[in-house]
């Protein structure tokens, strides 16, 4: 770091800084006091919401509408609405004036043209009549509206005088005022000839245009091209236009947001729109308090040198753009760093933002640690960590103090356990689990009963074993508190950070062959048509016999009658033969798939996408191959059964503890956005009936299928239905006043909790130990619903930080082998599409990319066509036939291309690139594409 010589230089900068602040006019709203807040939110005139951040657009960020799930989501639109809230963040907010409200295009046609199927407002109100539709030609059109040409174009030419002829000059030579005329008259008489309303601007127009130099609309609100000079060549300046610069935060000059360009609000429409209904409108909002900062504040970036050479402060960008960048003390950069800042621009620092005033433009921040060369996995990886608020220290000594071994030597049950529990030693108990899982929570057994209904009928005992972690992690110990802040473990592609210590994980709670475990079991009788005549819950002794792999289950499976040597399967204990566990490998095979047929005839549905799994080199540790996961039978065995006890034991302790159970809820899908995507998904030929879980899963199981066009179906549907769903939450009961609220809508059950993985999640301890009390082993839990509502508020956002952590391991190892072994050409279909981009499904991979137009060599800047369904057109340049017509390519949802994955500069990052047509070729859309198949 610098020395001291800079640390006074510093400090008097500071304050420097904070004395010119004071006078400054502000970058962001000043916050309203908290009484304020108060009072706004009693009232209705605020409204409070966890802050949601768009990754793929900083300027996009919304809250939950408060009116339901009816209602569209608030968007705040830019940087400066957003007032220095991260991703999220709770937020108090305060809706904007009707006039600033975003329309919604489909919708907004749908209603111009007579076809909103709706017939009451979100204010339960009738809808407005649309006015009179009139043709292009029948309105005094001025030559910017009639050739699509900035605003400021009219500045250089007025509607009058397209009513003056063009005198035709001697030398053929026109000025520009002239050719913006003859070209505008000539768009007005061959839209009069156009009957179809989706006519575009004729192409000899287009070329005339393109001589003129006159470059097309870039920004609705200032009509101006990115040298800062209008369309029609006038200045800036001389036309009296104020500018918006698009800064790093998205702030400009004077304080406003510049809008992203295919956004229009209410204030842009013609003067006959303003009758809009408010359902064909999206409110906007604006933040004016942090109720509570969720975000960690930390960074992973690179540092920089400011732009002014302002040696006494360093910029630090961070790699997420929902982040802001910081202004880092000189003092804490590393020596030389300003004399040679080429020397660490590969490096990869972590930063953490201390203060972001109202008046600064940056926030400020302390630099913590280099991380290492940027791309080196481990560097990226801790970053990733640090990030997200992921503790990876070593557990203290006091937490591990409680544990009955400290050491890996052989630990044996006391005495006591043995007079209260039961026994299950002597049954068939084995775990499945992935080849190489090491913290084994979960046991099966099944043998056959005589009597399992009462009348004498035969059936079957099915028992499910799980680890009985909260026998050694006692409420309010140390090692409670760290299992509590860690929330869940978080799985990284190479490695694990452990909720747990090692010694319990792998070992004492571990359900390992050949040792006595202790578990919490519940037991079923059930018969062969999956009826279920009698459930037990209890502490219980246990001792696999085996432990299978989802590979040797699945073919048990798959190959029944087959004799399996010894060295087909992993070593089998307790006097128990290959055969025996086989047979009750396939008995509950056959259980499974009737409770699953079951549950899906009930209106359970599966939203779950296809997960990567790489191969890493042994050396190296990098990615050297990888395959799309494949869930099959013996994945769907242990889910059955799991879901069936997790079902059984959220019943159990809702009955015994009906204020203070912890259990787990989805609600339904948000009914607008699912509606938005159901009738996108039937215009482009896949029709969804979403009036329930079990509609939505029953047409989902139309376009199943084995070969890839179909998978890339399910993947492509569940993907876009997955955006209108809510996220499945922990809660207390006594937090919720309509038991009905207590649902799982995947599921389609009206009780769910998490029981079987206590190595690995915290709710699952807090939900054994209601059990344990439930059944009288333990006093009840002394928790209001308040403090149980707060660890399970604590378990919802830690989940959803290791699902986010998870997923972008996943990306960086996939980008990793993007460089190692690409590029890759694949096919992929189109699932969403932009005003400048698209977003696309890559087959084989199962991962979704979003390709940039400004990426590819197109002849010229492509046409977006709005509505219900948009698309893009796309001009190449023609390269094989060596003419000089470009060749057409028209993007739209569902539409299957070919793309390249490529390696970007940045490491471990990667893009993709839509691979060039051939002239005449023509693409197919998803649904074309499976027809010709069939």
């Amino acid at each position: 770091m610098q020395g001291n010589a800079q640390q006074g230089n510093g400090s008097n900068q500071l304050r420097n800084i904070q004395q010119n602040q004071k006078t400054r006019k502000p970058f962001f709203m000043p916050y309203m006091s908290l009484d304020a807040v108060n009072r706004g939110i009693a009232n209705g005139d605020l409204i409070k919401g966890i802050l949601r951040v768009n990754q793929r657009n900083y300027e996009e960020s919304f809250v939950d509408n408060p009116m339901g799930d009816e209602q569209q989501d608030i968007l705040i639109l830019g940087v400066h609405d957003r007032n220095r809230a991260l991703h999220g963040d709770v937020v108090v907010v305060r809706i904007k004036d009707r006039n600033c409200w975003v329309v919604r295009d489909a919708l907004y046609e749908a209603w111009r043209g007579g076809n909103l199927k709706a017939s009451v407002d979100d204010n339960g109100k009738p809808l407005t009549i649309p006015p009179i539709k009139r043709n292009d030609y029948e309105v005094e059109l001025s030559p910017a509206e009639l050739l699509d040409l900035p605003a400021c174009v009219g500045k250089c030419i007025s509607s009058g005088k397209m009513k003056e002829d063009v005198p035709v000059t001697s030398n053929r030579r026109y000025s520009r005022e002239q050719m913006l005329c003859i070209a505008a008259k000539l768009e007005l008489e061959r839209r009069k000839r156009v009957t179809d309303d989706n006519g575009g601007i004729d192409p000899l127009i287009l070329n005339t245009i393109s001589k003129l130099a006159i470059i097309k609309r870039t920004d609705s609100s200032t009509g101006l091209s990115q040298s800062g000079t209008s369309a029609c060549g006038t200045s800036v300046s001389s036309l009296g236009i104020s500018t918006v610069t698009t800064r790093r935060n998205g702030t400009g000059t004077n304080g406003s947001v510049q809008r992203r360009s295919n956004y229009r609000i209410l204030s842009d429409m013609p003067d006959e729109d303003w009758g809009i209904p408010d359902m064909c409108l999206q409110k906007t909002a604006e933040v004016v308090f942090i109720s509570e900062q969720k975000h960690c504040r930390a960074a992973v970036g690179m540092l920089k040198m400011m732009a002014d050479g302002n040696r006494n402060w360093a910029l630090f960008s961070p790699g997420d753009s929902r982040m802001p960048r910081m202004m880092i003390p000189a003092e804490q950069t590393p020596a030389a760093f300003f004399d040679r800042p080429q020397d660490f621009a590969k490096f990869i620092y972590v930063a953490r933002m201390v203060e972001w005033q109202a008046t600064a433009q940056f926030a400020r921040g302390k630099l913590y640690k280099s991380l290492g060369l940027a791309g080196d996995i481990e560097a990226e990886t801790e970053g990733l960590l640090l990030a997200n608020d992921v503790d990876t220290r070593e557990f203290s000594q006091a937490a591990l103090s409680s544990l009955p071994i400290t050491e890996a030597v052989e630990w044996k049950i006391d005495e006591k356990e043995f007079k209260y529990r039961k026994d299950f030693r002597d049954e068939t108990v084995f775990t499945i689990d992935p080849v190489t899982a090491r913290d084994l929570d979960d046991a099966l057994h099944i043998k056959p009963i005589a009597n399992c209904d009462g009348a004498g009928n035969p059936g079957w005992e099915v028992g499910v074993h799980i680890a009985d972690v909260s026998h050694f992690v006692q409420f309010g110990t140390e090692l409670d508190h760290w299992a509590f802040n860690r929330g869940t473990s978080v799985y990284l592609v190479h490695k694990v950070i452990p909720m747990l210590p090692q010694m319990l994980c792998e070992e004492l709670c571990s359900l390992n062959p050949d040792v006595d475990r202790l578990t919490f079991s519940v037991v079923w009788k059930i018969n062969d048509q999956g009826e279920i005549f009698d459930e037990w819950f209890g502490r219980t002794i246990i001792r696999s016999c085996c432990k299978l792999s989802y590979e040797h289950a699945q073919d048990f499976i798959v190959h029944p009658e087959k004799d399996f040597v010894s060295s087909e399967l992993p070593k089998i204990f307790n006097g128990k033969k290959s055969d025996e566990v086989k047979e009750a490998v396939l008995r509950l095979n056959k259980i499974a798939v009737i409770l699953r047929k079951k549950r899906f005839e009930n209106g359970s549905i599966n939203f779950e996408m296809p997960k990567l799994n790489f191969t890493l080199d042994e050396t190296s540790g990098m990615p050297n191959g990888l395959c799309l996961s494949e869930r099959k039978e013996a994945n769907f065995l242990v889910e059955e059964f799991m879901l069936l006890a997790n079902m059984a034991v959220a019943r159990k302790i809702e009955l015994s503890f009906p204020k203070t159970a912890l259990l787990r809820r989805h609600p339904p899908p948000k009914i607008k956005m699912l509606r938005d995507i159901l009738e996108k998904c039937e215009k482009v030929g896949f029709e969804i009936d979403g009036s329930s879980s079990a509609t939505i899963a029953s047409s989902l199981l139309k376009y199943e299928g084995n070969n890839e066009l179909k998978r890339t179906v399910v993947q492509m549907l569940t993907y876009l239905l997955m955006k209108s769903m809510q996220l499945a939450l922990y809660f207390c009961v006594g937090s919720l006043k309509n038991r009905a609220d207590y649902a799982h809508y995947a599921l389609s059950v009206p009780f769910y909790t998490h029981f079987t993985s206590p190595i690995r999640r915290y709710p699952d301890i807090m939900v054994h130990r209601f059990l344990s009390a439930a059944l009288g082993y333990s006093p009840a839990p002394g928790l209001t619903v308040k403090e149980v509502e707060t660890i399970a508020s604590h378990c919802n956002d830690r989940k959803l930080i290791a699902k986010t952590v998870s997923e972008a391991s996943d990306d960086m190892f996939f980008g990793v082998f993007i460089k190692e072994c690409g590029p890759l050409t694949e096919r992929a279909v189109v699932i969403q599409v932009l005003d400048a981009s698209f977003d696309v499904l890559v087959m084989k991979y199962g991962v979704v990319k979003r390709v940039y137009t400004s990426r590819l060599r197109l002849a010229r800047e492509p046409r977006f066509i709005e509505g219900p369904c948009p698309s893009l057109l796309l001009y190449w340049d023609s390269t094989s036939d060596g003419s000089n017509a470009a060749i057409e390519q028209v993007i739209s949802m569902c539409t299957v291309v070919e793309v390249i994955l490529s390696a970007l500069p940045e490491p471990t990052k990667y893009q993709a690139v839509l691979k060039q047509p051939v002239s005449g070729e023509k693409l197919l859309s998803l649904a074309e594409a499976i027809t010709s198949l069939n």
